[in-house]
């Protein structure tokens, strides 16, 4: 293999996993009342993104159902040509858009909250649009070339999908929801043909609403 090649590979590999573990520090109070808050959600969970944002939206919507928190990826062009009617009080819409200036997330949003939709972004910018427009923001602090060029959504996306990760399975334990309850929704594939399942989740106590 060309080392010129793995060299760039180690680098980059390097530079995503620094990344990854950063998350670790993106996790504050904020953090715990966007938990309570889908805890306590009586509705869906809307997550939406574009381009390579809406690629990490669709995952993360599709692991909180598998982990027991129902919810569904909207695309934000979709909505704005009608699907938003699917949303509704009590709803929550995670909004995902690195710099919070993406017109589609943004009016989406907006509608969203009008309609009585608690709404989440998660940004690298506090000081955006989508940050002034959202119920609660999660801030991402994104080092120098994360994304090549500062440009290219790479690493940052990472980020976000790490941190859907984390509280999907935080909400999992929370809500007592068992490695049955997952067969139950997964029968097909390999997850679905195990013989036996994995030793219990611990479980956790759900932080307090503000």
């Amino acid at each position: 293999m060309n080392q010129q090649f793995r060299d760039l590979a180690a680098e980059r590999i390097g530079i995503e996993a620094a990344a990854v573990q950063a998350v670790a520090a993106v996790f504050d109070d904020v953090t715990d009342q966007i938990i309570a808050l889908l805890y306590e959600c009586s509705g869906k969970v809307f997550v939406t993104g574009s381009g390579t944002s809406g690629t990490i939206a669709r995952r993360m919507a599709h692991l909180f159902s598998v982990c027991g928190t129902p919810s569904v990826y909207i695309q934000p062009s979709d909505a704005l040509h009608g699907t938003m009617g699917a949303l509704r009080e009590g709803d929550v819409l995670i909004s995902i858009s690195k710099g919070g200036t993406s017109d589609e997330i943004n009016t989406l949003s907006k509608r969203a909250r009008e309609r009585g939709v608690t709404v989440v972004a998660l940004t690298s910018d506090a000081d955006s649009e989508l940050a002034q427009l959202s119920d609660y923001v999660q801030v991402f602090e994104v080092d120098d070339q994360v994304d090549p060029g500062n440009l290219i959504a790479m690493g940052s996306t990472l980020m976000h999908a790490v941190w859907g990760d984390c509280l999907a399975v935080a909400l999992m334990r929370m809500k007592g929801y068992g490695w049955s309850d997952v067969v139950f929704t997964h029968p097909l594939g390999a997850v679905g043909k195990r013989d036996g399942l994995p030793e219990a989740l611990q479980s956790m106590v759900a932080p307090e609403a503000n």
